[in-house]
């Protein structure tokens, strides 16, 4: 499969200012939210990035994305309709091929030198379909994810063939519908915020919207029952940063993988232990 554009859904309202967010890396460089997105989809293969925002958000992105700018083609999406109508409005930017597609509100920690989403587009390439980023998740969590059943791949590892996808299910339908052979009592294979999609996505999510479905989830799901679609399991570790303390953490994980982590560590128990002290005092 030819993967030469990516698009990174930044749009909705409660998102709008996560990509503008700065994190600092294991490296120790300081950098957007955004530019470690645009990052992630060039060491993926992309040559161009279509990010989907608000019409008001254009030069906050253009500052954000740096020295990336000029591969970034920004992408207006004029109401908020939702999540499939936000990546509907990547179509024509995409040509109706396919695409890596990153959601704004994530960052990724590979454990390999290739990012997570690099992981993820070698896998479609090589398999030639789409394929779904998932990774294994507590069921409490469920709420916040969309989540897939399948069959592992018979020797491949963290390879699954999807049959379902349901989006943020409650414990109850997950157990019935997404079983996974393999994981552990209560955890489910849900999204980890990438995504390279077939050309057959298109005409789907256009259904969709035309339903007035918001999220891409039912779209998914037919995609699964048309063609071959697969989930992988990168490695490596997600963040969801719109989460209440989402951008702490990952800031915490992303400085516990740098050189620096036994200064960060000492500087949080020093931290617990003056608030410790003042709640004794």
């Amino acid at each position: 499969m030819e993967l030469q554009k990516a698009v990174i859904t930044a749009a909705a309202p409660h998102q709008r200012e996560l990509p503008l967010q700065t994190l600092v890396g294991p490296d120790g460089r300081r950098a957007s939210v955004l530019h470690r997105l645009v990052e992630e989809a060039v060491q993926a293969g992309a040559s161009s990035v279509g990010v989907v925002i608000h019409p008001d958000d254009r030069e906050l992105y253009i500052r954000a994305a740096g020295e990336h700018a000029s591969r970034c083609t920004f992408l207006e999406q004029k109401e908020p309709a939702g999540y499939a109508h936000a990546l509907l409005c990547a179509r024509e930017f995409a040509a109706e091929g396919a695409v890596l597609h990153l959601v704004g509100d994530h960052v990724w920690l590979s454990e390999q030198s290739a990012g997570c989403a690099h992981q993820v587009a070698t896998i479609a390439r090589a398999e030639d379909c789409a394929v779904s980023a998932v990774q294994p998740t507590r069921e409490r969590d469920l709420a916040d994810f969309g989540a897939v059943g399948g069959a592992p791949i018979r020797g491949s590892e963290g390879l699954y063939d999807i049959q379902r996808v349901l989006e943020k299910p409650t414990p109850t339908r997950a157990e019935d519908e997404l079983f996974v052979a393999g994981l552990r009592a209560g955890q489910y294979l849900c999204f980890f915020g990438v995504h390279v999609l077939s050309p057959g996505i298109w005409p789907l999510l256009g259904d969709a919207v035309a339903r007035g479905e918001r999220s891409i989830g039912q779209a998914l799901d037919k995609l699964a029952q048309r063609e071959r679609y697969l989930a992988f399991t990168p490695a490596g570790q997600r963040w969801d940063v719109g989460s209440r303390w989402g951008l702490l953490v990952a800031q915490l994980a992303m400085a516990l993988a740098g050189e620096e982590r036994v200064e960060v560590l000492e500087e949080l128990v020093e931290l617990v232990a003056q608030q410790s002290a003042e709640r004794r005092a």
